[in-house]
This record gives C-alpha cells, sequence and structure tokens, in this order.
C-alpha cells in the first residue's frame, strides 16, 4: 500500500500555546525550561494526532521555537558576530536576539532582517553571511527531535533545509557569492547525515523549495557539486522536497542528483506529473503532493485520483507515497473544533488533521478498499453541491464586473498636479511624519472586544470605550507633533477580518489560526462566494476621529490583493476575478470616505510583492491584474484626496515599475531591518511620488534613539529628494506597548525636526 506522510505540521498549538510561552518568556513571567516544557508537550501532541489521523511517517525538525531559516543558521554556527557575546551568555537568548532583536545588560542589537517565505504569508529570519564564512554543526536539534519521536514509538524522518536552498535563501552582507560558501557548508551537513544514519534514521528530507525558482547555470551547478557531495557520505536516503510550484526546467537537474526519492507539488502543477514519472530514475521513490497545503478546502476526488492512478501504474504502490503539497504549517490544525460553522460549509473544509485523514482515503482507494472509494465518490458529490450553494453567487456583482470599463482604474489627474492639489489642502510640513494606522492593542481593548461579542458588553458601553481610546490616540499624536493622524484602529481585530466580517462572501473560524512569523498568529478569513458590500464598513470612527482635530485624519483600508492573499480563497474561481470583487467594494468604501470629509486614505497592500509568482514568466500577468485591482479601488477620487498605500517585506527591485503604476501619492515601506537596502531599487528606478522608507522596526521591542534613526533617514536622501520623503515605522504598531510606541514616535518625531533643521528646511 502507498504509504502517507507529510513535510511538517503547525507548530503554534490548537489554542495558540506556543505563542502564549514564548510570550511569557519574552515578559520575563517564566523561565526557559516552562517554554521548552510547552514545546516538547506540542510536539508528542502534533505527531500522535498525525498517526491517528493516518499517517505511517511523521516528520521531525520541523517544529521551532520561532523559524526553520533561524534554526538552520544556528544549527551551523552561522551566527553573526555581534550577537555572539548574547550567545555565549544564553543560547536561547541568542536565538531570540538574532529573530527579535536584544537592549539589554550593555547589549544593543536590531534583528535579522525579515521577508517572505516565497509567495506565502510566513516569514523567514534571513541568514547573514560574508565571504570565508566558517560553518560547523554546532547543535543536536534534528537529531534530538529523531530521538525523542523514536523514543516514542513514532517512525520518523527528519526534516531539513537543503544546503543549496539555504544559501539561496540567505543575504551576502558583503557583496560576497553566497555559493561561494558551499564547500565549507557540505562538511556540516554531511556530519550530521552521518549522525542522523547512526541514530537509525532510514530517510532524511532535504527541502530545496528553490528548485522551482528561475536558476542560472551557477545555481545549477551549486546543486549537483552539493549532492554529489552529500551522495558519498555516510547517510540515510535523501528524499530531496520541492515545493510551492512547478520544477520546469529544472526537472532534469532534480531528477539527476544523486538521492533516492523526490517529492513534488501536484496541487500548484499537476500538469508536471507526466514529465516527472518520465524523469524519476527507476528505484526513485515519488511523494506525490497532491492535497493542498496551503488552503482548507477539501481536495476533489475527480481531479487528485487521476493523478495517483497514473502514478501507481507508471511505478506502484511501494514507490509511491501520498502527501500534502507542502508542509502543513500554513493551514490551521484541526477543523474539529469549529463546531459553529454551517455544516455544509464545514464539509467543504479541511484542516491539516482533515488533510491526513483525505491522505489515508486516497491510499485505501488505491488499494481497492471499496469503502473508501465510496467515501471520495460522497466527498466529490458533496464539493459539487457546494458550487450552487446559496450565497456562492452574486448575479449583481458579477454584472457589475462585467461593465467595469478601464476608466474605472484612472486617476483624474496625473501625480504632479494632484500634488499641488493636495499641497494646498493640507498646507503639511516638509518632511511630514505619520503612522502606518494601527495602535497598540490593549489588553482592556481585547477583553473588551471579547465581552461585546459574548453579550456581555452592550453596544453604548462597548462604543463609549472605543470613542474614549480613539480620543486617547488623537490626542497623543497631537501631543507629540505628528503631521497626519490615524485614529489608531481600535474596533479592529485584524485587518483582513475586520472588513471580511462586514463582507458578503467570507466565513470566519474560531480557533483557524496560523503562524505568519514568531509568535505572531493570523486566522484567516474563508472566502466561499462572491464579494460584496453590505455598508460603510470604517466611516464612523475615521469621521468621529476627523472631528476631533484639525490635522488631517487618515481613513484605513485594506487592499484588495491583501485581502486575496491573507485570506483562504476559493478554488472554483480565478483569483484574479476574486480580487477585482474585492476591489469594486472598497472603491465604494473609498468614495464614502471621501464624501465624508476624510482626505488622506491609506490602501494598505503589504501583500502585493507576496503573491508575485515564482517564475519570472508569470510576473506581467499577474502584476496587471494586481495593480489594476489596487487602482480600481482608488480610482476616480479627488485630486485633492491623498491615496497612501503601505507595503513590508517586499524586494521592490522586482516590482518597482509596477509599484510605479499603482500610482498612490505616497508608499509607506519597511527598510529599517535591512537598514535602508530596500531603497536601492529607486535608484535604478526614479519613482516619482512620496515614499515614507520606515525609520524603525515594529516587529523588534527594541527602541533605536533619535541618531539612529537620522541616520537611516540620511540614507535615505542619498536616494530619495526631500520633497519626496515621509517620515514614520516600518508597519502598525498594534502588537507593540503603549511605552516603547510612546518613546519610539518622540524620537522619530524628534529625528524628523533634526533633520528639517539640518536641511533648512521650514516646519
Amino acid at each position: 500500500m502507498s504509504l502517507v506522510t507529510f513535510s511538517g505540521f503547525p507548530r503554534i498549538g490548537l489554542k495558540r500555546e506556543l505563542k502564549r510561552a514564548l510570550e511569557s518568556h519574552w515578559r520575563g513571567d517564566t523561565g526557559a525550561q516552562a517554554l521548552l516544557d510547552t514545546a516538547g508537550m506540542l510536539r508528542r501532541r502534533h505527531w500522535q494526532l498525525a498517526v491517528d489521523a493516518g499517517a505511517d511517517v511523521v516528520p521531525c525538525n520541523d517544529f521551532s521555537l520561532y523559524d526553520q531559516v533561524l534554526d538552520t543558521a544556528v544549527l551551523f554556527d552561522a551566527i553573526p558576530a555581534r550577537y555572539r557575546p548574547v550567545f555565549a551568555e544564553s543560547p536561547l537568548d541568542g536565538y531570540f536576539a538574532m529573530a527579535r532583536g536584544y537592549k539589554r545588560g550593555g547589549h544593543d542589537l536590531p534583528a535579522l532582517e525579515m521577508t517572505k517565505w516565497f509567495d506565502t504569508n510566513y516569514h523567514y529570519l534571513v541568514p547573514e553571511l560574508e565571504a570565508g564564512q566558517r560553518f560547523t554543526l554546532a547543535g543536536d536539534k534534528p537529531l534530538a527531535e529523531f530521538r525523542e519521536a523514536r523514543a516514542l514509538g513514532h517512525r520518523t524522518r527528519p526534516v531539513l533545509l537543503g544546503p543549496v536552498s539555504f544559501l539561496l535563501l540567505s543575504k551576502s552582507v558583503d557583496g560576497s557569492d553566497r555559493l561561494a560558501l558551499l564547500d565549507a557548508l557540505l562538511p556540516a551537513y554531511a556530519q550530521l547525515l552521518g549522525a542522523l544514519a547512526d541514530a537509525g534514521a532510514d530517510w532524511v528530507q532535504l527541502d530545496e523549495p528553490c528548485l522551482v525558482l528561475d536558476l542560472d547555470e551557477d545555481d545549477r551547478a551549486a546543486y549537483r557539486r552539493a549532492y554529489a557531495a552529500l551522495a558519498v557520505a555516510r547517510r540515510p536516503r535523501l528524499l530531496l522536497a520541492s515545493y510551492f510550484g512547478a520544477l520546469g526546467d529544472n526537472l532534469a537537474l532534480a531528477a539527476m542528483l544523486p538521492a533516492d526519492g523526490l517529492h513534488v507539488d501536484l496541487v500548484r502543477a499537476p500538469d508536471q506529473l507526466a514529465a516527472v514519472l518520465d524523469a524519476l530514475p527507476p528505484a526513485h521513490v515519488l511523494s506525490a503532493g497532491v492535497v493542498d497545503g496551503r488552503n482548507v478546502w477539501r481536495s476533489r476526488p475527480e481531479r487528485v485520483l487521476p493523478l495517483l492512478r497514473a502514478a501507481q501504474a507508471r511505478i506502484g504502490e511501494a514507490r509511491l507515497w501520498l502527501a500534502p503539497s507542502c508542509s502543513l504549517q500554513h493551514v490551521p490544525i484541526d477543523l474539529q473544533a469549529e463546531t459553529a460553522l454551517d455544516p455544509p460549509r464545514r464539509a467543504a473544509m479541511a484542516f491539516a488533521r482533515q488533510k491526513l485523514e483525505e491522505l489515508r482515503v486516497y491510499a485505501d482507494a488505491l488499494a481497492g478498499h471499496t469503502e473508501a472509494e465510496a467515501a471520495l465518490a460522497a466527498q466529490q458529490a458533496g464539493l459539487d453541491a457546494q458550487v450552487g450553494a446559496a450565497g456562492v453567487v452574486n448575479a449583481g456583482i458579477r454584472a457589475c464586473l462585467r461593465a467595469l470599463g478601464p476608466q474605472a482604474a484612472l486617476r483624474r489627474s496625473a501625480f504632479a498636479s494632484r500634488r499641488a492639489t493636495q499641497s494646498a489642502a493640507m498646507a503639511l510640513p516638509p518632511l511630514p511624519t505619520t503612522t502606518i494606522g494601527s495602535f497598540p492593542q490593549t489588553d482592556a481593548l481585547r477583553k473588551a472586544r471579547a465581552a461585546h461579542r459574548a453579550g456581555q458588553l452592550d453596544d453604548t458601553a462597548y462604543d463609549a470605550l472605543l470613542a474614549a481610546e480613539i480620543e486617547r490616540v488623537v490626542r497623543f499624536q497631537e501631543r507629540i507633533g505628528l503631521d497626519v493622524l490615524v485614529h489608531g484602529e481600535p474596533e479592529r481585530n485584524d485587518m483582513v477580518e475586520y472588513f471580511g466580517e462586514q463582507l458578503d462572501g467570507y466565513l470566519f473560524t474560531k480557533l483557524g489560526w496560523v503562524q505568519s512569523y514568531g509568535s505572531r498568529c493570523v486566522k484567516p478569513p474563508v472566502i466561499y462566494g462572491d464579494i460584496a458590500r453590505r455598508a460603510p464598513m470604517t466611516v464612523r470612527w475615521s469621521s468621529y476621529a476627523q472631528s476631533l482635530t484639525d490635522k488631517p485624519m487618515k481613513g484605513m483600508l485594506t487592499g484588495p490583493v491583501t485581502m486575496l492573499q491573507w485570506s483562504f480563497v476559493r478554488d472554483d474561481l480565478p483569483r484574479e476575478t476574486v480580487c477585482r470583487q474585492i476591489a469594486l467594494a472598497l472603491r465604494d468604501e473609498v468614495h464614502d470616505l471621501e464624501a465624508a470629509g476624510i482626505g488622506v486614505i491609506q490602501i494598505d497592500e503589504p501583500a502585493l510583492r507576496e503573491g508575485l509568482p515564482l517564475r519570472r514568466g508569470d510576473w506581467p500577468a499577474y502584476l496587471a491584474w494586481a495593480v489594476e485591482c489596487f487602482r480600481i479601488a482608488a480610482g476616480g477620487v479627488r485630486d485633492a484626496t491623498q491615496i497612501h498605500t503601505h507595503m513590508c517585506y517586499s524586494e521592490f527591485n522586482d516590482i518597482i515599475e509596477a509599484v510605479a503604476a499603482m500610482d498612490a501619492d505616497v508608499i509607506s515601506i519597511e527598510t529599517s531591518r535591512s537598514r535602508m537596502e530596500l531603497l536601492d531599487a529607486f535608484v535604478r528606478f526614479r519613482y516619482p511620488n512620496g515614499i515614507g522608507p520606515g525609520v524603525y522596526d515594529i516587529h523588534s521591542p527594541r527602541v533605536p534613539d533619535t541618531a539612529e534613526m537620522l541616520g537611516l533617514l540620511h540614507k535615505a536622501l542619498a536616494v530619495l529628494q526631500p520633497e519626496q520623503l515621509w517620515i514614520n515605522p516600518d508597519c502598525g504598531l498594534k502588537t507593540r506597548g503603549w511605552p516603547e510606541v510612546e518613546q519610539a514616535l518622540l524620537q522619530m518625531v524628534g529625528a524628523a525636526r533634526a533633520l528639517r533643521s539640518e536641511l533648512q528646511l521650514c516646519a
């Protein structure tokens, strides 16, 4: 019978136990052992859950206290020198210093740069490398977790980030060639593989997700050199794992590398199966990723069974493994907890546990079990019925989309004309200051929101609390001297969920949490039907905030691409069609904000770069509809209405022309972790509109001083004109505490004033 396995499991726990343990440890409320005990409990629980769901082999070393790429850097001693004194005092503190920054005991360390993991909403820490880098096997995490799983009676396979992808996903801090370090890195990998073989591991999975990217000949040569070296090492059998797309022109390379099995993503790229079967060496195992590790819908047997039967006919059951397309860390843990969902919709969904159960049924069907075949037939019938269920199709919205003309995506005038009109309307100082939108969500706010949802706090009392918090935020911003204000978003639980709750076509889970980075978890809404706005969503509180001040108040919206990317999206319509539906709903909201007197409207698109296809040949089509959707949302407003957008953790060199084509009046971007390196994109391309490069990292508790912020602004002015420059944090302040926010923003305003004085600009 075909073996059922998977590449990784969600780490955070059904009720976010890891998040709570991490944050308790970071606050100093609990010690290191309590954190490690929670981590061990979660590993044991998840292994058993997977086995109970039908997995034959469970992965190990997929668990992480923060990030798997950071784990790999620490495992092989790729620790920048500035962190080593903290590691010497406490390895755990050193690990978290790299992840979050560190400011105590005489140390003042910014965190490593963080960026998106391929085209997902997961963020990884970017290792820093330099010429002459030395690597050693400095830890035993994979070995320890292998032994832990084996001691519990589980058949387990260690999972490691492969050596070439590790280097390609890292950054060189001195401009040297990362791949030149491969020969120094490989002995540490070989030593680890040998130790795992000695411990009894029969297979090790080496994740090489970069195999689905556009590779040059140097990259391909690195793969050949790396795996030739590992082939002669004492080692278990190797499963080479690709995911997130088709191997394409890298298939021949992947198939010839001296491994023993190959994992391919047959959800994103089902059409590659025939070529993969043709290229697969005679003794290789094929791990077929046939259920979606990135979405919450049940698989469609009419699509999956033909793929599996074709593979079975070519290579037989023994060489065919059934798996999700990628690690399950991108989906919630267990649908059984979602008892409040509408039963027919719930029946169409699958979280991590249910995906493993599906794979077990497919394996049984391939083995000829009639009850499994009947179960799959029933699953397909249920999914077919959902396509025509109530709430799925909105004929009015579809008619509006058909009637949409090209003028819907246009502003009334060019940017130069708009800038003059906006300057006269708002009379802002040079180098204007603002924030990205949210202010701290205190425990009191969260408890009040929960009480209101539970019916324990009535509307009047809840609204009074929100009004008081908005006034507090406005008065604080006025007091410290910010120029363009925000209302702080105390009414919002999440920047996507808040809007989804007010739109038709969305449903919501109670415990559908996934990890974004570290302890940061999000609960993506689920798009199951056509999107339509029922009523204004933000006008009330934005208008109230504007009534409290004479300074400009930003209306805050989440953009259509981000609403799409950060949701679990229906799989029966093209993604661009769903995105246009969202854009139409937001367009109505933008016009209502403008009519209510809100003269600055921010439409956040932090996920625009995240949605970029992994192959360059697919970029133009995606960027065309993504930019169009943003422009539809912002289109038609008056010249005096200033449109902002925000992006974070994006490599702007890749998409700078598309960013310019969005034609926002002001864009704010994350740049502090990279020390303004992301602004290199603006050297090659003269971006004409306003830019706010973030001057401090809100994802770290570390607060930089005014001099450090001023230094970053000097770097920005090396590539930007003063009249373009806005001054703001990297991102929203929702997850930070008030004391650090007050200190950081005071210093940011101080940096702006110092720079105005230095440049002799009149405030």
